[in-house]
C-alpha cells in the first residue's frame, strides 16, 4: 500500500530516531568506556532536534549522532540547490547525521547523513525528496580499509540498479573536494540529493539500504584501527588533516550551510567539528612517508570496490 503524503515524514522520522538509537549503541560499545550526552530541544511548529554528543573517550575523542526534525517558513538556499523554484517554500524535513573523530590517528574519520525533505509551496502539491551519503577520511591509508568500505557501500546499492553506485560514488568524489587546495577530503563513498527516482517507497527503501550500511562499513574499520600504535608524529599528522575537514564543513557543507541559514543550534551545527584541529604554514609530507602516501594513493580517485 503506498504511503500518503502527510504519512510520510512521520514513516521517515521513526526510522531515524531508531537508527539514531543503533547508531550510538554501536559507536558506545567500540569505545568502551565513553557515553553520549543528550538533550532535546523544542522548536518551532512542532519540529524539535535530540542531539547526542561523546566526548573525551579512550577510543572516540568526539562523535555526534543527531536527529532534527525542522519545520519552517520558507526553505533556506542550500536546500534549494537543484530546485530554485521552491526558493521561499514553507517546508518540513527530518535528517539524522553522525560524525565520528577516532582519537587513533589510524582510525578514520567517518561522516554520514540522511535527510527527508518535503516542501509545501504555495498553491501547489507539496513536493519530496531524499538526500544523503556516507564517506570516510584516513589519516593513514588501508587498502583492506577502503576496498571493505566501497564494496560495503556498493552492496548498499545494488538491489536498487546496477549504475547507482557508480553514479553516488561519483557525486561524492565531486561534492567532498576542496576545490581552494585541489585536494578530495577523504577516500569518498555515496552521495545522492533530489532524489526521487521510482516513488518514495523505493526511494525510502535504498536510504534505509545506505543508513544500514554505513554502520557495517565503519565498525569494522574502527575495530581493526583503534588500538594501533601510535606517536607524536602520527597525531601531528591527524590534527593537519583533520584542519582540511574543518575548512570543508565550514565553506562547502550544504548540511551546515542549511543549519545556519535556518536558525539552527549553533551547538549542535559545529559539533560535527573535531575538538582538537591544527594548521601549519605551507606544510607538505616529506617524499616515501606514510603521510605521503596518503595523497599519492589515497587521495585520488579511484575503483575500489573492482579492487
Amino acid at each position: 500500500m503506498a504511503t500518503r503524503d502527510s504519512d510520510r515524514i512521520d514513516t521517515v522520522e521513526t526510522f531515524f530516531l531508531d537508527f539514531q538509537d543503533r547508531a550510538t549503541r554501536a559507536l558506545e560499545e567500540e569505545d568502551g568506556e565513553a557515553r553520549f550526552a543528550e538533550q532535546r530541544l523544542e522548536g518551532e511548529g512542532g519540529g524539535f532536534s535530540r542531539p547526542r554528543v561523546l566526548s573525551d573517550g579512550p577510543v572516540l575523542e568526539r562523535a555526534a549522532v543527531s536527529f532534527s526534525r525542522a519545520v519552517g517558513r520558507t526553505l533556506p538556499g542550500p536546500a534549494t540547490a537543484g530546485r530554485p523554484e521552491l526558493a521561499g517554500a514553507r517546508y518540513d524535513a527530518v535528517s539524522v547525521s553522525l560524525i565520528v573523530h577516532p582519537r587513533n590517528p589510524y582510525a578514520p574519520t567517518s561522516h554520514a547523513n540522511f535527510r527527508f525533505f518535503r516542501a509545501l509551496p504555495q498553491d501547489q502539491d507539496p513536493v519530496w525528496w531524499f538526500g544523503g551519503g556516507f564517506d570516510l577520511t584516513p589519516y593513514y591509508g588501508f587498502e583492506e580499509d577502503a576496498v571493505h568500505w566501497h564494496r560495503t557501500a556498493k552492496a548498499a546499492c545494488d538491489p536498487f540498479g546496477a549504475d547507482l553506485y557508480a553514479r553516488f560514488k561519483k557525486a561524492c568524489d565531486e561534492y567532498f573536494f576542496l576545490a581552494h587546495r585541489g585536494e578530495p577530503r577523504g577516500i569518498g563513498g555515496l552521495f545522492f540529493d533530489d532524489w526521487t527516482e521510482g516513488g518514495f517507497e523505493r526511494c525510502f527503501a535504498f536510504l534505509q539500504s545506505a543508513a544500514e550500511h554505513y554502520l557495517l562499513a565503519y565498525r569494522p574499520i574502527l575495530a581493526r584501527r583503534k588500538h594501533h600504535p601510535y606517536g607524536e608524529r602520527e597525531r601531528e599528522f591527524q590534527l593537519i588533516r583533520r584542519g582540511r575537514y574543518v575548512e570543508f564543513n565550514l565553506m562547502y557543507d550544504r548540511g551546515t550551510r542549511f543549519g545556519l541559514q535556518a536558525g539552527g543550534r549553533i551547538e549542535s551545527i559545529l559539533a560535527s567539528l573535531p575538538p582538537l584541529v591544527a594548521w601549519r604554514y605551507d606544510w607538505k609530507p616529506r617524499p616515501g612517508t606514510p603521510e605521503a602516501e596518503l595523497y599519492e594513493k589515497f587521495l585520488l580517485p579511484r575503483d575500489w570496490a573492482a579492487d
